[in-house]
């Protein structure tokens, strides 16, 4: 039950990603479209743009992580008993959700910092740029909770203890339907 509803946000992240890419190629080709052609420019385009793709990327982290597909390195791990590959998935997951804490931790600090700072073109607070870290930690904590839930109640199968893939062509562990 709780998967699902990773999912089902996950996949409400990814729409609000694809709405964040049409927006960052509709605003740049129109600027660089006003530019040459009208030689003017949208002052928002490169500013917003900018901002939308850090979100993007760290709301895309999130997704990544859902669906396990960061690349790696598993040579080590898959000669590994099943054991070990647990101990070390558990570690990792562990260092993963130490990691979100710190950046949380950094981005609520830059986030106080900058709150009454402005951006240049768009005069909003430089507050919502840094949030971007915290909505990442904040979202990506539960997956990663999930995910070593799953591994100390023994809810993991073996190809799922290896918690990375070695190149793109190589299918997810367990592709969901």
């Amino acid at each position: 039950m709780i998967q699902k509803l990773i999912d089902k946000y996950c996949q409400l992240l990814s729409w609000l990603m694809v709405l964040f890419l049409a927006l960052m190629v509709i605003m740049v080709f129109g600027n660089v479209v006003m530019r040459y052609g009208f030689n003017s420019g949208i002052t928002l385009s490169e500013e917003l743009s900018r901002w939308l793709f850090v979100w993007m990327t760290f709301l895309g982290g999130v997704v990544a992580l859902n669906e396990r597909a960061h690349l790696g390195t598993d040579s080590l791990i898959a000669r590994l008993p099943v054991a070990g590959r647990k101990l070390c998935l558990g570690a990792s997951l562990a260092l993963m959700l130490f990691v979100c804490w710190l950046i949380y931790q950094g981005a609520w600090e830059q986030v106080k910092i900058n709150w009454d700072s402005t951006s240049a073109v768009m005069e909003t607070s430089m507050g919502y740029f840094y949030a971007s870290g915290m909505a990442f930690a904040l979202l990506g904590a539960p997956v990663l909770l999930l995910h070593l839930w799953r591994l100390l109640t023994g809810q993991l199968s073996e190809s799922e203890l290896i918690g990375i893939r070695e190149s793109e062509e190589e299918p997810l562990a367990n592709p969901r339907p």
